[in-house]
Formats: structure tokens, C-alpha cells, sequence
């Protein structure tokens, strides 16, 4: 008899489990684009066109290969709007199969789900595990027994030690295993970011984008910038443009932003890493290269290898962990409502409307942008943890719910109460002043805490600060944070308070989450 082997769109691969053992004389695979995949949040136009392009793209390299592949388009007359719905009309219209096999999700709703298709189909499911991380999540679940605190850079250790990355024997190369105090540059006016590599579309993908553009007219972003990769050899060549050409300064400049520079020296690899596009140990494996041919200093390449081995794998492995009670998480009470500015970009704050602008572009924002200016506000403005998680899922083209919620939940807003980070990563404008150019062209004062000319970072900091005593002047970390706030004139204080309940007012923010 033959296998029903489903693909998923985060999983193209040419090793990818389900196919091992795939006898081609007799097995089909199926690929679909489901409206339910591209709806259940309203995903970026890039990201729905950027994966049902590779997804064509792999059905194509897989036809190539001499595997029988079965694929419904989402405009398809027999699409049935649902994986699970296809794969049961498959079945029906298109066998007989003696089972169906697909490598387990990387998401808890969709293998929750799928772990009930054997109640319902007429043959049994097997669910592979996904093997194309370094870490199971039983692996992780091993290291994170016994702990009291789960801080990565531990975690990370290990991957080093496992995968024998920039190791010196049973010591670190360079004599220490992390060099983030050299990757804290500020961008020198003198320095300008490289040119970088994008893919022209091909006839494939530019029907892909009308056909999204038309069906998808509602959702949020544009598509007229689109550059991604979509097939291995075009993920393959940006991976080459970034160690060859970009990987060198990456150490320098990683945390500095500019604006209108999206990209400076970020790798821009992630969507093609968590879509099966690139293996993440092989792209690991050539920065180390890099590093031992005089190619890239050592800051650059343990600082972009730790992003991988390190933050990738903690955080999917985190995910299993916690699934699925880590998603509910609101540590810091939070309530309000997502000012309607993240949407548009149309604000006076110059780092949230060259941040949320590239994004609508280019469905990318880099680490920092995420973390200390979205993400920083968010956690500044009170945002509760189901809009903040929501617009991170809509707006990036590498976003999938394992990788995006512990990075938002735990690092961004810390709403998991320090599982994750060991304090909240708040900062006034001040931060953002020294990492970026955006200051200067504002029209806010980064100097200021009241009035008219205020920075708002500055005023919602001190608010956040002080209506969170309660929860965080316990945490070692904050001590001396909230030893300032207490020198500080109460009335002052009051003010800047004042200041925050007014402005988040005005922008919309202030309401009950539903």
C-alpha cells in the first residue's frame, strides 16, 4: 500500500523525515496552501507570498526528484481550506493510502490538532518527530530539570560543547565563551552598511504575489519590495552574500540601528532557516569557517553563531517546555490595548515610525528594532501579551509561534515573570539615543521627562517603573533602579505618571484586553 506524506510550508527540506523511506513508485505528497494556515492570525502579504512561493518552488524540486507530489493551490477548486479537511479528501478522492506521515509542527495549536486526526481519518497518522534541531525538546526538558533559573548563555554552553562549534578541546575559542561586550557599537557617522543580496522574482513567484495581493488585499504590509529567496539554491546564495561579504562587521554593529538602514549587517537568514530553506548547523558551521580562515573576527562569528545555536534552540526548546500555559502569561498584569500607530506607522516617535515602516516594506525588522523600540514600548505602554504576541506573529516573515512567543513574552515584555530574562528589558530614550540616529531627527527631546517636547520613552519608563514596584523591586537586578526612583521629587514622579496616563490616552492605548 502507499503513504499520504503531507508537507508543511515551514518544512522544505530535501531531509526533512517525513520523506525518509518514501518509496516513489508508490507514495504521494501532499502540499496545500489553506486559507486556515494564512488566516489564523492575518499574516504579513510577504510572509503568505514568501511561503507559498518556496512552497511551489520545493513541490517543483520534488517532482524533479521523482517523488508523485500532489498540490492544491490556495485558489484551487477542490481546496478545502484546512489541513486536516485536505488531507481527509486526499484520502478519499485520490488513494487508496494505507496511512498518512508528516513531521510533527513546530506549533502547539497545530500539533494539538493533528494529534486527534487519528480519530477521525480512516488510516492511522504517524507524527515524526522534527529532527532538524540540534536540541530535542526532550533534550531540553533534560538540561532544564532541577534548574531554579533557565538563562540561556548556560544552555548555550552546551550546544558549543555538543556541536563542537568555535570549541578549543573542552575550552572555548578565544578563552571565553561569549564576546557581547564587543557587540555594542553605535554606527559612526563615518560607517555606512554594506549593499546586500536579494532574489529577483521569477515568473513563479511573481504570480504567487498577484495572486496574494488579490486574495490577501486586507492584510497588513506591501509587496512591492519583495525580495526573498524561495528556493534552497537562492537561500543558499544569500547565506554566502552574508558570511563572505557581511559576516565580518556583524560583531560590531549588531545591536545599532539607523535610520532608514533596515538591514545594516544582520544576517536576513531566519525565514530561511525556519523554513527548511537552509539547515542552521551547516550555516554555523561556515561562519566558524569564516573565523578560522582570517575571513570574520571571533566577536562577529561567536556573536552571530550564539543567535542560532544559542537563542534558536533555547527558545524552541522553551516553547515545548511551557506549551501551553506560556502563551496565557501576563507576569505584569498588563492591559491596554495596541495603539493603532503599529499598523500604520504614522507616529511623531521617529524609532517606532522608521521600525513599523520597514516592516510594512519589508515584513523584517532586525533583533534590536524588536526588542528595545516595538517591544520596548509595548512593555513600557502596558500592552497585554495577546496584542503584542498577535502583531509580532502578523508582521515578520520569519515568525512562527515557537520562535516568536518566548522571544516576545519572555525577552520583549516580560511577561512570563523572568522564566526567560532576569529583568525586564526597559529603557528610557536614552538607550535608543545611543544605539541609533533616530533622536536627532525626531521631534520629542530625548533629553526630556514632561511636557510638550518630551521624549514619551522617557515618561513611560518612570511610570512603568513605578506602577510595577510592587512586583519588581524584589528583583536583585532593578535594585538600584528603584533605589533612583526613590531619590527622585515625588511630584516629578507624579508628573511624568501623569504625562503617560495622558498620552497613552490619546493614542488609544488605554482600554480592557478583550
Amino acid at each position: 500500500m502507499a503513504a499520504l506524506r503531507l508537507i508543511l510550508g515551514d518544512q522544505l527540506s530535501d531531509g526533512v523525515v517525513a520523506l525518509r523511506g518514501a518509496d516513489k513508485s508508490a507514495d504521494t505528497i501532499l502540499m496545500a496552501e489553506v486559507n486556515a494556515e494564512a488566516t489564523y492570525v492575518r499574516h504579513h502579504k510577504a510572509k503568505i507570498a514568501f511561503v507559498f512561493s518556496a512552497m511551489r518552488h520545493f513541490a517543483h524540486r520534488l517532482r524533479e526528484r521523482g517523488f508523485t507530489v500532489r498540490y492544491v493551490g490556495i485558489d484551487a477548486n477542490d481546496n478545502q481550506g484546512s489541513l486536516k479537511a485536505q488531507v481527509a479528501h486526499t484520502l478519499e478522492n485520490h488513494g487508496p493510502f494505507d496511512r498518512v506521515v508528516v513531521t510533527k509542527p513546530g506549533e502547539w495549536r497545530l500539533l494539538n490538532d493533528m494529534e486527534t486526526w487519528g480519530d477521525h481519518l480512516p488510516v492511522p497518522v504517524d507524527l515524526l518527530d522534527d529532527d532538524r534541531f540540534i536540541a530535542t525538546p526532550r533534550d531540553f526538558a533534560d538540561w532544564a530539570e532541577g534548574r531554579k533559573q533557565l538563562r540561556m548563555e548556560y544552555f548555550y554552553r552546551d550546544m558549543r560543547r555538543r556541536t563542537k562549534l568555535l570549541m578549543d578541546g573542552d575550552e572555548p575559542a578565544g578563552g571565553q565563551w561569549n564576546f557581547d561586550h564587543d557587540n555594542r557599537k553605535p554606527l559612526p557617522k563615518s560607517v555606512t552598511p554594506p549593499p546586500r543580496w536579494f532574489a529577483e522574482p521569477d515568473t513563479m513567484t511573481k504570480a504567487v504575489i498577484d495572486l496574494v495581493e488579490e486574495r490577501f488585499s486586507d492584510h497588513f504590509g506591501d509587496l512591492d519590495s519583495f525580495g526573498f529567496a524561495v528556493t534552497t539554491e537562492g537561500a543558499e546564495q544569500a547565506r554566502d552574500h552574508f558570511v563572505d561579504d557581511i559576516l565580518p562587521s556583524f560583531g560590531d554593529y549588531q545591536d545599532a540601528m539607523a535610520t532608514n538602514e533596515p538591514w545594516m549587517w544582520h544576517s536576513l537568514l531566519s525565514m530561511y532557516m525556519n523554513c527548511g530553506l537552509l539547515d542552521p548547523l551547516d550555516v554555523c558551521q561556515r561562519a566558524e569557517a569564516a573565523w578560522k580562515d582570517g575571513r570574520a573576527p571571533i566577536n562577529a562569528v561567536e556573536g552571530f553563531i550564539r543567535q542560532i545555536i544559542g537563542w534558536r534552540e533555547y527558545v524552541r526548546g522553551l516553547y515545548w517546555l511551557k506549551m501551553p500555559d506560556y502563551k496565557s502569561m501576563n507576569a505584569l498584569a498588563a492591559q491596554n490595548k495596541l495603539p493603532g500607530f503599529y499598523w500604520t506607522g504614522e507616529t511623531d516617535m521617529a524609532c517606532m515610525a522608521d521600525a513599523i515602516g520597514q516592516t510594512r516594506r519589508y515584513a523584517y525588522a532586525h533583533h534590536i528594532q524588536r526588542l528595545m523600540v516595538t517591544g520596548n514600548f509595548a512593555l513600557l505602554a502596558g500592552i497585554h501579551p495577546g496584542h503584542v504576541n498577535d502583531w509580532y506573529m502578523v508582521v515578520y516573515a520569519d515568525a512562527y509561534e515557537w520562535v516568536e512567543l518566548p522571544n516576545v513574552t519572555g525577552m520583549a515584555i516580560f511577561a512570563d515573570g523572568g522564566i526567560m530574562a532576569s529583568k525586564p528589558y526597559a529603557a528610557s530614550g536614552n538607550y535608543i539615543n545611543k544605539m541609533s540616529d533616530y533622536c536627532k531627527g525626531c521631534r520629542y527631546s530625548v533629553k526630556a521627562r514632561t511636557g510638550e517636547e518630551a521624549c514619551p520613552f522617557n515618561y513611560l519608563y518612570w511610570d512603568f517603573i513605578a506602577r510595577n514596584e510592587d512586583r519588581l523591586s524584589g528583583n536583585p537586578r532593578m535594585g538600584l533602579i528603584y533605589k533612583n526612583l526613590a531619590k527622585q521629587n515625588p511630584d516629578d514622579v507624579e508628573a511624568m505618571r501623569t504625562q503617560a496616563a495622558a498620552f497613552l490616552e490619546q493614542i488609544g492605548a488605554v482600554a480592557d484586553a478583550p
